[in-house]
């Protein structure tokens, strides 16, 4: 229990639904059950490696930080030589499971796993960490495309701009409790340079901006009227999502943060996959 909310496993909510649609757009259908597991398998890997790493690489930080300082490597409830044992484990995963996908699946999983590894540094060098964060999630459904097709084509990188955009979106969001402390310990974030307001109008504009690549997304594809319903219930909880915040009261943060995004992930999922295999 200590490890599963140590890498916060409930969270694997927001990227796994994409991986899947990224294969089931590639399929234009259900994907094969084997396919299936090891995509599965992979984004085990790939998210358990990403938060077990973080936790690692800013585990000073968490301590310092009241909001985090309850976080098992600053109480010593696990150590850090488990942690990097976790990590090796977690990113074999991922590259075994890319291997027994196909040649592309495997040449390309070194490459996100330096993404989803590599953004844990960069806040100590950039505002901007949260669009590295959106990339680190936006590439689950290119994952899921190439793990059915084997090949690169332009279909999932539009969805993993969406993605992208709805990751930083609350990520920048979250981000504003740490506002204070981010500015204290000189890390970089959106809040903590554009203050709270300034963020918030961020997120907005980074989800307004995912909605739309989105509707082009979906109009590409030669999508069906399911899957705009499930566009419209994003749009709709995304509104929903920042009515919950405002400058003055972050009281209601994790709703906004989590229950609502992860709403978001597997409506559409849902609408899609039904339009994918029922309607087009």
């Amino acid at each position: 229990m200590i490890v599963l909310e140590m890498i916060k496993i409930e969270h694997t909510v927001f990227a796994l639904p994409f991986a899947f649609m990224g294969a089931f757009l590639a399929a234009r259908g259900i994907p094969g059950i084997s396919e299936s597991f090891w995509i599965l398998a992979a984004m085990v890997g790939a998210r358990s490696a990403a938060m077990a790493f973080n936790r690692l690489v800013d585990r000073e930080f968490d301590g310092a930080n009241p909001r985090t300082e309850g976080r098992a490597l600053p109480q010593q409830l696990v150590t850090p030589f488990f942690v990097k044992i976790f990590i090796i484990l977690s990113s074999a995963l991922l590259l075994f499971s890319a291997w027994m996908l196909n040649p592309l699946a495997f040449a390309l999983s070194p490459v996100a796993l330096i993404i989803v590894l590599g953004y844990s540094y960069t806040k100590r060098f950039t505002a901007y960490a949260h669009v590295v964060l959106g990339l680190a999630l936006g590439i689950a459904p290119i994952g899921g495309w190439v793990a059915v097709r084997g090949s690169l084509e332009l279909e999932p990188l539009l969805l993993c701009g969406a993605v992208l955009f709805w990751v930083g979106g609350f990520d920048i969001i979250y981000a504003c409790q740490d506002e204070a402390f981010d500015r204290s310990s000189s890390l970089f974030s959106i809040p903590s340079r554009y203050g709270i307001r300034g963020a918030l109008i961020v997120s907005r504009l980074f989800h307004i901006s995912m909605v739309l690549i989105l509707l082009g997304a979906f109009y590409y594809y030669g999508l069906g009227w399911m899957s705009y319903i499930g566009l419209l219930c994003v749009a709709a909880g995304l509104i929903y999502e920042h009515s919950l915040l405002s400058p003055g009261d972050l009281s209601r943060i994790n709703a906004a943060f989590f229950t609502v995004n992860g709403i978001i992930s597997i409506l559409l999922f849902v609408f899609v996959g039904i339009d994918l295999c029922l309607f087009v």
